[in-house]
């Protein structure tokens, strides 16, 4: 399977849709889609066929990117197909890349988004439609930016951090692996690991609740 036979599309679920559409838009052939609940094979997403579990990518050793939503279980089904697929990078071309930017392998940038210079992205991130990160940011492995989100300069998200629909970070601030910002939380000082912050300034919800 090569990259000119098409990508396959790991998830049929709404999320997909974006994925397939900035493909389609980046002149990217769509193999196919595959998911693991079989009441969804044989459907369409966008007219890809939903072709059958994840597992056959494996079995194709196909070129894929992974659409699907949820941290976690994007970083699941990266871990279980690494070594037996070849993961493409997905990028709108309605975004604006600059040309410094390090784009990990898997990771998507959907219409409107902004990455900056300078800035480092890891393996099967989400800069979802109208996100923006500033120059010099560091994003993790597994990092979502909700739609709208915003990264001043110099912002640090560690390994699988999700910052919510119109969140924010201000510059230089560092936001602990697997945390989640909440809609329209802005990160004004460092936030620790696996914690839910919100609000302005976003503060963890066991501090709002002592």
């Amino acid at each position: 399977m090569t990259d000119a036979e098409g990508v396959y599309v790991i998830g049929a679920g709404g999320h997909a849709k974006v994925v397939i559409a900035t493909l389609q838009a980046a002149g990217r052939l769509v193999a196919g889609v595959l998911d693991d609940d079989e009441a969804r094979w044989g459907t369409r997403v966008l007219g890809g066929v939903v072709a059958g579990p994840v597992e056959r990518a494996a079995e194709l050793g196909a070129t894929c990117v992974l659409a699907i939503g949820a941290n976690a279980v994007r970083r699941r089904l990266a871990e279980e197909l690494e070594g037996r697929v070849r993961w493409a990078t997905a990028v709108h071309p309605a975004a604006h890349v600059h040309p410094t930017v390090r784009l990990g392998e898997g990771s998507v940038v959907f219409a409107g988004a902004v990455l900056q210079p300078d800035s480092d992205v890891g393996a099967h991130v989400i800069i979802n439609t109208g996100a923006s990160a500033d120059h010099d940011n560091a994003l993790g492995d597994y990092v979502h930016l909700a739609p709208g989100a915003r990264l001043a300069g110099g912002v640090t998200l560690e390994e699988g951090v999700f910052m919510g629909i119109a969140s924010a970070a201000l510059p230089g601030v560092r936001v602990g692996a697997w945390t989640t910002v909440g809609a329209g939380g802005v990160v004004t000082r460092d936030l620790p690991a696996h914690v839910t912050a919100v609000g302005v300034p976003a503060r963890p919800l066991s501090q709002l609740h002592s």
